[in-house]
């Protein structure tokens, strides 16, 4: 199994200091950045779009993990390519007449491709991509806002994932996404989870490297 990988998701930061922000969770040994880029349409939420992402590359090195709440992600590929995403993942929800050629156009730009599913969307549906994408997410909250309560029903979702993905012989990484902290890192990671996405539990707190610290344990 992968290490486990900590992304702090930067919708839980401080925008008019985006930069120095960011430059606190690699300071304090972040893995990854996960940015969450929403349309209004696929969520009932607006974040941040292309420019942004331009941006952030040219700060720092770090992976960016970009993660489109957005319909039509197929249309946005390469923009989000060109901006410097390392892994680009979509919703089966917001593609599911073309998932496969989503998955496809990402990894022709040669980054990571991976597919998420929603609380409510059964693994089943997303069987015949598991054997293509680098990473599966599973949103552990209702996609659009941070600060909600982690749903631990979703982790039998990891469960299969794992199960599925090692009889395929795809070492793949298993990322939850929302009320990540303490207590539901240990119960992500205990299901095969290998990536923690944390917002308000990282940039919340009075110690950011301990709270990085705190979920790799």
């Amino acid at each position: 199994m992968k290490e486990i990988l900590i992304a702090p998701s930067i919708l839980s930061a401080d925008f008019v200091n985006l930069q120095s922000e960011i430059k606190k969770v690699e300071e304090a040994g972040a893995d990854w950045l996960h940015i969450d880029v929403m349309d209004g349409r696929f969520v009932p939420n607006i974040t941040i779009g292309i420019p942004v992402v331009q941006a952030i590359r040219k700060i720092t090195n770090m992976t960016l993990d970009v993660h489109l709440m957005i319909v039509e992600p197929i249309k946005y590929v390469n923009d989000f390519a060109d901006a410097g995403s390392d892994i680009i993942t979509v919703h089966i929800e917001a593609c599911p007449d073309n998932a496969e050629e989503t998955i496809n156009a990402i990894k022709q730009r040669n980054i990571k491709a991976g597919i998420s599913i929603k609380p409510n969307t059964p693994v089943k549906d997303i069987e015949n991509l598991i054997k293509k994408v680098d990473l599966v997410q599973i949103m552990t909250v209702e996609p659009g806002f941070g600060g909600q309560k982690f749903m631990v029903h979703c982790l039998e979702k990891a469960r299969e994932i794992r199960d599925f993905s090692d009889k395929h012989g795809r070492d793949i990484y298993i990322e939850t996404d929302g009320g990540i902290n303490h207590e539901t890192a240990g119960l992500s990671v205990k299901a095969g989870v290998n990536v923690l996405v944390a917002g308000s539990y990282v940039y919340n707190a009075n110690d950011v490297s301990k709270a990085i610290n705190s979920l790799k344990l």
